[in-house]
């Protein structure tokens, strides 16, 4: 598979050198070259399949011939380590759990996975890769956790001071090893700007080789596509229209879960499920995208204001805004409407959900009020625990502290302090 860029100013690329490069030379983001849907009996029969089965032929085609067959088996194995479940809240409602790997959050696949591409693309190469991310919440500790260790590969996180939750800063600052974190004077559009400008600055491109982590880069974003096929399995015999609630921040969930149906999944309908962030919330009201600063809310990992990955979702719908709008629905909440939820989750099911996940239920509930045979799945993207002041504060319940967060709450936070671009610069040229 070739991987062309979005920006249509540089040449053709595979697979391989998508990940390492993470962005095209013309600065836009990579797009598989063709998607062959998958047969019709592979959905009949998914029943059978295991979930390293289903991972493996849903994404053979975007890697080959850059990983074997053995080696992809291998690296899909190791990265699903852990289980997807639904949990049904009632006939029309059921939550997908996407937090039950080793930073709670469901990026821990996309980093896992990457990571193992990465770390395979470099087994014979003594050239280093400097994975460079920002994080507005769980990218940060999923990309550390995934990445920690590998041979060749440095991470540099950046994240915006006081605006993630003290169990997210821990995750991310508290490895050691090969990551470094920077605490950033802004608001993660900030650290996202000085991630773009370095890919930007050839005195840097010409003296080490960076990419990213975020959901730009294609191994961190096709695998979330998984999640949808997980939830196919488990949810496809209730004989009602299967519609998926997406807490949308940077949109790299919602586009994986598109390229699902393009490869033949039979989803109904997608919504983009905004808090306060909502600019395509307001694009499919008025078909004006209009970018803007993020603000700051309790669901933090969706603070942004001009998501990276909508130009991939517009890609898969040919720049077509009716062909768009026919799939996918957008709503937006605000903070009040969040805590508000997750209080009606936990008291009328006795559900501890995280921000993300309620802001993603009331999407759902807006979707059904007028498409009741709709069988709704919102995604709860990350455990509740990483959200605990928010979270106890509403429902007035102590939440147990799961394994994964209780082993990072007592070490100690390492982290640099910037507040400019140039000093990015100057830690990035300091450690080549």
């Amino acid at each position: 598979m070739n991987y062309y860029s979005l920006n249509k100013k540089a040449p053709n690329t595979s697979f391989k050198d998508a990940v390492i490069k993470g962005l095209a030379p013309d600065k836009g983001l990579y797009f598989p070259e063709s998607i062959t849907p998958l047969p019709k009996s592979f959905f009949e029969t998914i029943d059978n399949l295991s979930h390293s089965e289903i991972a493996f032929t849903a994404i053979k085609q975007f890697v080959s011939p850059d990983i074997p067959e053995d080696v992809l088996k291998t690296i899909i194995e190791e990265t699903l380590s852990f289980d997807f479940p639904i949990v049904k809240l009632n006939e029309n409602i059921s939550t997908l759990e996407l937090f039950h790997g080793p930073t709670m959050a469901f990026k821990d696949v996309g980093a896992r996975f990457m990571a193992r591409c990465l770390g395979y693309f470099n087994t014979n190469n003594t050239n280093e890769v400097t994975v460079l991310v920002a994080t507005s919440g769980d990218t940060g500790g999923a990309v550390a956790n995934g990445f920690l260790g590998v041979k060749g590969v440095n991470v540099v996180i950046l994240y915006p001071s006081g605006k993630v939750s003290d169990i997210q800063e821990k995750q991310l600052t508290t490895l050691g090893q090969n990551i470094s974190a920077l605490e950033v004077d802004g608001v993660f559009d900030d650290c996202q700007d000085m991630v773009k400008r370095a890919f930007l600055d050839e005195e840097l491109t010409s003296k080490m080789q960076l990419t990213s982590a975020n959901s730009i880069n294609v191994a961190r974003w096709l695998p979330q596509l998984f999640y949808f096929m997980f939830a196919y399995k488990q949810l496809h015999n209730k004989h009602k229209e299967i519609v998926f609630s997406v807490p949308s921040g940077n949109f790299g969930n919602i586009c994986a879960g598109m390229m699902a149906q393009q490869l033949g999944l039979p989803i109904k309908h997608f919504i983009a499920a905004n808090n306060e962030n909502n600019v395509v919330t307001e694009f499919l009201a008025t078909e004006h995208y209009n970018p803007k600063p993020s603000v700051q809310t309790i669901s933090n990992a969706m603070d942004v204001g001009n998501p990276s990955n909508f130009i991939r979702i517009q890609e898969i719908y040919n720049n077509n805004f009716k062909a768009l709008k026919n799939n996918l629905s957008s709503y937006s909440f605000t903070d009040d409407e969040t805590r508000k939820a997750l209080k009606e989750i936990y008291d009328d099911y006795g559900y501890i959900a995280d921000p993300h996940g309620a802001v993603g239920y009331l999407g759902a509930k807006a979707y059904l009020k007028n498409n009741s045979n709709a069988h709704c799945v919102f995604l709860e993207t990350a455990h509740p625990t990483k959200f605990l002041d928010v979270v106890e504060d509403v429902i007035s319940k102590t939440v147990e502290l799961p394994a994964q967060i209780e082993a990072v709450m007592d070490k100690k936070k390492k982290s640099i302090e910037i507040s400019t671009y140039d000093e990015l610069k100057s830690f990035l040229l300091s450690r080549n």
